[in-house]
């Protein structure tokens, strides 16, 4: 690259270019995940279509890989890669709902909370995630887990359409009459394709008030309650999408329950799609197992329940998650002594074992309708390592790796690639995850981006 260059590129961007040597740069390359520290060869801040259409050309010319920030929330940090042109498109947050539609045009740098603020107007929403700091982006090309996915599935099952950047240099669309092939691999084939600039999502009638359970019970009625939740997901409604996890209470002022504070326990988090009463019927009978610690259930806004785990979740923290999906043995009476063990086992008061209920609409879109693998699981496994110490990364990261190798044994075949690790033995997770449809979607690589310009993500080659 000469200067030249780089002058008539950041002429050319109504954002902004930054290089190693501005003042920004290093704010700038910063993610979420505070173990990520990589040096971009340069990062595109754009503010559009256009800008992300001559970051993509320039990149191409001077080869340099492109590495696409969302959110930057990619536990794995693939939204900056060492010697790359970041594109970042966190500018482009822009959210236009189409009510009489019920469809969202989202831009490829908003957050979940963007799009929320703007469907609940209208009291609709789109399945999302649980933190409202998510970036839709990335969330959405590898699944989306949230608390809708029982009754309107998965983030990428309600992708409609998409504007796409390729790795050549065009703007093309994806949708059942556009390139339908490419819709197929974005609907949780990740960001091997292009950059999408904009999601077109469908919406439905949620809220604007929705009944959510938050019940937190003492480690020691751990057993009891894992075995509750067997029960009690083996004959819930679509309705319902809940999860458990093994935790620590916080131990922060701003925590109302003070004799609850910093004891282990396990917690059932759930919301119900439809109305509140029927909501809290539906969820009883996980708020009484046995005497709670604390019971924050009750009738709230959708836009509270989705920031509701935002402090759990801060900017700079050590992150490592692993999650892998997982046949209904994975709460065996066996599976349930393991769950046991590597709860006690957490490193960190931060850290959370969470077993999330799969099911419902998730189940019913056809495993070969979309690039997302994983239909058929009956919950997803997700060992969240959190701690805030570089000096205990080791423990921290092994206890993860450790906790999801030993439960291969329950394993449907394949991995969540929103906790994707930081993407060690990559070939052996995408294989494992999208199985058959690999080679369908290295093919779709192979017609999109031959030269793997895109490769900074759960990276499938080009055939």
């Amino acid at each position: 690259m000469n200067k030249t260059a780089i002058e008539a590129l950041d002429t050319a961007l109504g954002g902004h270019l930054i290089r190693p040597d501005d003042p920004q740069y290093d704010r700038a390359r910063q993610v979420w995940n505070g173990m990520i520290d990589r040096r971009p060869a340069l990062i595109a801040r754009c503010r559009g279509t256009a800008d992300v259409l001559a970051a993509v050309r320039f990149a191409r010319e001077h080869g340099l890989p492109i590495s696409v920030r969302g959110g930057g929330h990619n536990v794995a940090g693939t939204a900056v890669g060492d010697d790359a042109m970041a594109i970042d498109l966190s500018p482009m947050r822009g959210v236009v709902v189409d009510a009489d539609k019920r469809l969202a045009r989202v831009q490829g740098g908003a957050l979940l909370e963007d799009v929320d603020r703007e469907t609940q107007v209208h009291g609709l929403a789109t399945p999302m995630g649980v933190v409202s700091q998510t970036g839709v982006a990335g969330l959405c090309l590898s699944g989306g887990l949230g608390w809708l996915r029982r009754r309107y599935g998965l983030t990428c099952d309600n992708l409609v359409r998409a504007e796409v950047v390729t790795g050549s240099g065009e703007v093309v669309y994806a949708s059942e009459s556009e390139n339908p092939e490419l819709l197929w691999g974005l609907r949780g084939g990740g960001g091997n394709f292009g950059v999408v600039t904009t999601f077109e999502f469908q919406l439905h009638p949620v809220g604007p008030e929705v009944f959510f359970t938050f019940v937190a019970y003492p480690a020691e009625e751990r057993k009891k309650c894992y075995q509750a939740y067997r029960d009690f997901t083996a004959k819930t409604c679509d309705e319902v999408s809940t999860l458990v996890t093994s935790m620590t209470v916080p131990d922060a002022p701003d925590f109302p329950v003070l004799e609850a504070r910093g004891k282990p326990a396990i917690a059932f988090l759930g919301a119900y799609a439809g109305a509140p009463a029927e909501g809290e019927e539906a969820l009883r009978p996980l708020r009484t197992v046995s005497e709670p610690l604390f019971d924050f259930s009750g009738t709230m806004r959708w836009t509270d329940i989705q920031s509701m785990l935002d402090p759990g979740f801060p900017q700079g923290n050590l992150y490592y998650w692993k999650g892998r999906t997982v046949t209904e043995e994975a709460l065996s009476d066996e599976a349930i002594e393991r769950l046991l063990e590597h709860a006690a086992a957490r490193p960190s008061p931060l850290t959370t074992l969470v077993l999330w209920h799969m099911g419902g609409a998730v189940a019913r879109v056809a495993e070969h309708e979309t690039a997302f693998g994983g239909r058929k699981a009956a919950y997803l496994l997700a060992a969240e390592s959190v701690w805030t110490d570089h000096t205990d990364d080791e423990p921290n990261i092994a206890w993860a790796r450790n906790a999801v190798t030993d439960f291969a044994r329950y394993s449907c075949g394949g991995f969540y690639l929103n906790y994707p690790g930081f993407l060690e033995n990559q070939n052996e997770i995408t294989r494992a995850t999208f199985g058959s449809k690999y080679e369908r979607l290295q093919a779709l690589k192979r017609t999109w981006d031959p030269d793997n310009m895109f490769r900074f993500n759960a990276n499938i080659p080009p055939a």
